[in-house]
């Protein structure tokens, strides 16, 4: 009897924690909306014991974008001035480096870097000379490595100065010292090679071509050694590279030199060039700056394009002290691309105000590239001791004269 009872007892206790355990479990978890656990994985709700049919919005991955900046600069000439102003006695060779100690921290801090190299460097066998027939020694090209460039453009009315030995001799330097040039070409095979360059998986092709070779005559049936311009050429060029490429630059050898503002075939051939899909046109041989702008071209097809242009650079370096002709400007384009699109636009234009300073120093002539800004502020501060009081005057002058240019159009 009492085990008896005592089973009951127990019985019942166990079905007292049983009903408890189950109120438990119905209403652990439930919040004001009811719902209590899951089916399946999918929400269940205890009062219409249905999958709640909420909606829930996948979380979407950024755009990816990229941005890179390309430098530009004009002129790179070799009058003799400054070749001898380069020249080490002691040790018997040339160096440039200094040429670009002041500039070389807006290269190294960009992406890409272009320059038009108005020489050649057909090597010292040949005699080393400036204007009018130019040959410079190899250590340019060691300088301009260093100071960061990566493509030159070697199109120009001077690129024959030392015949078609010069042209190959000048493109195996600028390759020894990893730089990419353009405009001229070894072989046909050469020549129809695309020019392109990979930042940040921007891939830009580049083109560029001269008006012509100061009357020297490329040798026969060898065109492809200096890209002259033709406009059918060129818009089989530029519809070549254009299906490779993100972005397409042209370096164009025209206009009038030492006239501030380009001449009408200039603003013609732009308008061309960007319809036919150029996007950046770099402009050199005026020696002095011409403006810049971007221009919007109806295709054929009706749609519009935009391209940026910049008429003519300027000098970067050489020995012309005039007034206009003693400057240049360092062009700063940033391009961004949203690979989430597949868009790609100039998202920003600037430029560095740049004037060649000659001074005497250690019993020679010296050149060196200043950012103008830059040292205005420094002279104020007495931080430069090689520049004097005419050198300052002069750097506000280029200054104003630039930035007064530049901002006309």
């Amino acid at each position: 009897m009492i085990l008896e009872k005592k089973i009951r007892i127990n019985l019942f206790v166990l079905a007292m924690l049983v009903l408890v355990a189950a109120v438990t479990m119905l209403t652990a978890g439930c919040g004001t909306d009811g719902i209590i656990g899951k089916i399946d994985g999918e929400p269940y709700d205890t009062i219409g014991s249905e999958i709640s049919n909420e909606v829930v919005e996948p979380l979407l991955e950024p755009d990816i974008v990229k941005t890179i900046t390309i430098a530009a600069v004009g002129d790179i000439m070799g009058h003799m001035p400054q070749v001898n102003a380069a020249y080490i006695k002691d040790e018997r060779k040339y160096d440039f480096t200094d040429n670009f100690a002041e500039v070389r921290y807006v290269f190294v801090s960009s992406d890409i870097v272009v320059g038009n190299l108005e020489t050649t460097l057909a090597g010292p066998d040949r005699g080393f000379s400036g204007y009018p027939m130019f040959n410079t020694p190899d250590e340019l090209a060691g300088a301009l490595a260093w100071a960061g460039f990566d493509v030159l453009s070697t199109a120009n009315n001077h690129s024959l100065d030392r015949g078609e030995s010069g042209v190959l001799r000048t493109l195996e330097v600028l390759k020894q010292h990893d730089l990419l040039t353009v405009g001229t070409a070894s072989s046909e095979e050469d020549r129809d090679s695309s020019k392109i360059m990979s930042r940040e998986g921007i891939n830009v092709g580049f083109l560029a071509y001269t008006y012509g070779t100061n009357g020297i005559p490329i040798p026969m049936g060898k065109d492809y050694l200096v890209n002259l311009i033709d406009e059918e050429l060129i818009a089989n060029d530029i519809a070549k590279i254009r299906t490779k490429v993100d972005l397409v630059v042209v370096s164009m050898h025209w206009g009038n030199e030492y006239q501030r503002e380009p001449n009408a075939s200039q603003e013609e051939l732009a308008r061309k060039l960007i319809g036919w899909g150029a996007d950046i046109i770099l402009g050199s041989h005026p020696h002095v700056v011409q403006p810049m702008e971007f221009i919007e071209v109806i295709q054929e097809d009706g749609e519009a394009r935009t391209g940026f242009v910049i008429y003519s650079l300027g000098n970067f370096i050489s020995n012309q002290r005039d007034r206009y002709r003693d400057s240049g400007v360092i062009l700063q384009i940033d391009v961004e691309k949203n690979f989430t699109s597949n868009k790609l636009e100039i998202s920003e234009v600037n430029y560095i105000s740049t004037w060649v300073h000659k001074y005497y120093f250690n019993n020679k002539w010296n050149y060196r590239i200043l950012p103008t800004e830059d040292f205005i502020v420094q002279y104020s501060l007495g931080e430069d001791k090689l520049l004097v009081e005419d050198d300052y005057h002069r750097l506000i002058e280029v200054w104003n004269d630039t930035n007064k240019h530049l901002g006309q159009r």
